[in-house]
């Protein structure tokens, strides 16, 4: 009997981590050089020591793989019990649209390169697997894994793909990596370049804008001691409940979904995969209950307090990703290391072009941090998104998490035209028609264009209400 210490010690191993991080942050001229999240050199150095590599920590990569699904909806749902001064809604729309445009762009650049490829070096390569590549870089390894163990049982077999999980994995795993050593130099060039703009226009230093706004270094409230609980607890107490209300909204969901047969059970999946978009979406429902009851007087007391409920959601999201990087599995990128190699290159290194224009386009407020955080999400996943933007925004002081969260609720709703557009490339491998594959393509550029027309409707109306708000009367 080990009285549960095998998941205990996870987290444990996890702490650890990130105080080695800390003092190697604080011992080191580079790391105070150049902007590095603490959480992502803990988790490097996790996993270096971690079974994959040295063995030296008995890390489980199951218990971790949970914890950090766990950890990212209890971050988020932290974040969504925070009251925000501003709304942000056309950020949020654009965010999502934007989210679906890029699903459609990187399918297009995934299958032209393997197809490219199949041509030219490898004529038996799948050429539908280029279209992982939107779903392991934006969506994570979840998605990659599932289309490519569905790939594996095509009809007739010798069409199939084989060790099609493995490579959904594989791409998932170096979008991760590029997420990270390609993000973190990415982030530091646009900061320089921020702040030579600053210097030539003789605006404040990024430094001096962050000591300059708001403090949210303060507690926002003081529970009485009538109430008989300390303010760190009712915090606790108010992610418990609104995880408990996300838990039972999946399972009843599911439940429904799940006897409709394999499409059933494939969206069931969905419904539990975005249990971090639901626990911000019911957050958010919470707190505006809270905050209705207290305009009505029957609640009181102010239970929220924004300044313990960034530091919960700071703390859980550095455990998030040092677990996640802790986990991160080397074996898998044996096979198909060459086409595996080249496809995530070319969507690596697109991906920065496309974050900085795109987001330079969107955004007129918190264009870096938009900038940042979107290509860490959109390489790796939510996880690495917020690694970077912790560095940048270590305060929680902009919108970009809701953004991104709320967004990620629009893209979810409109990405599953994205799977029925899937289906044509694999019905090019099944019936071993190219036709399909110039269908495809027509139809993946159709959806790019329609989400991107999308985005210039959203910016041209609340440019309108902005200029009818602003006219004198």
């Amino acid at each position: 009997m080990n009285n549960g210490w095998d998941g205990i010690l996870q987290f444990v191993y996890l702490f650890i981590l990130l105080g080695v991080a800390l003092m190697i942050k604080n011992s080191f001229k580079l790391f105070k050089k150049h902007l590095m999240p603490l959480s992502i050199i803990a988790g490097i150095i996790g996993l270096i020591l971690g079974p994959e590599v040295l063995k030296i920590i008995p890390f489980n990569p199951d218990m971790l793989t949970k914890a950090v699904y766990h950890l990212l909806a209890i971050g988020f749902i932290a974040l969504g019990l925070k009251e925000r001064r501003s709304k942000t809604s056309e950020d949020i729309v654009n965010t999502g649209l934007l989210t679906v445009t890029t699903y459609a762009v990187q399918a297009i650049i995934g299958l032209a390169v393997t197809i490219l490829l199949a041509s030219l070096f490898y004529p038996d390569l799948f050429k539908s697997m280029g279209m992982l590549l939107p779903l392991g870089f934006a969506q994570g390894p979840g998605q990659a894994v599932s289309i490519g163990l569905q790939w594996e049982t095509l009809e007739p077999i010798e069409n199939a793909f084989v060790n099609g999980a493995n490579v959904g994995l594989s791409i998932a795993t170096i979008g991760f990596l590029w997420a990270l050593i390609g993000g973190i130099p990415f982030m530091n060039f646009l900061v320089r370049k921020e702040r030579k703009i600053r210097m030539r226009d003789n605006r404040p230093d990024l430094d001096a804008v962050d000591k300059l706004s708001p403090d949210n270094e303060e507690h926002t409230i003081k529970i009485k001691k009538s109430i008989y609980i300390d303010e760190l607890a009712i915090q606790f107490v108010l992610i418990g409940v609104t995880y408990a209300m996300t838990y039972g909204f999946m399972r009843l969901l599911g439940g429904v979904l799940e006897p409709l047969g394999s499409f059933g059970k494939t969206m069931s999946g969905l419904i539990w995969g975005f249990n971090f978009l639901w626990g911000a979406l019911f957050a958010i429902g919470v707190r505006t209950i809270i905050g209705f009851f207290r305009k009505k007087k029957i609640i009181k007391q102010h239970f929220t307090d924004n300044f313990m409920l960034q530091r919960i959601s700071s703390t859980v999201f550095d455990l998030m990703i040092v677990g996640a990087i802790s986990a991160v599995s080397i074996a898998v990128l044996r096979k198909y290391l060459g086409p595996v190699i080249a496809l995530t290159t070319v969507g690596g290194i697109f991906m920065m072009f496309w974050s900085y224009f795109m987001c330079k386009w969107i955004y007129k407020k918190d264009t870096l941090e938009h900038i940042v955080t979107i290509y860490g999400t959109w390489t790796g996943t939510i996880t690495t998104g917020m690694a970077l933007l912790k560095e940048l925004d270590p305060n929680g002081k902009t919108n970009v998490p809701e953004d991104i969260v709320m967004g990620s609720g629009i893209a979810a709703a409109a990405g599953i035209f994205l799977m029925m557009i899937l289906g044509l490339a694999t019905q090019a491998e099944v019936t071993g028609n190219s036709i399909y594959y110039v269908w495809t393509f027509v139809a993946l550029t159709l959806y790019a264009t329609a989400t991107i027309i999308g985005i210039v409707l959203v910016k041209r109306k609340y440019r309108k209400k902005r200029e009818s708000s602003s006219v004198p009367e």
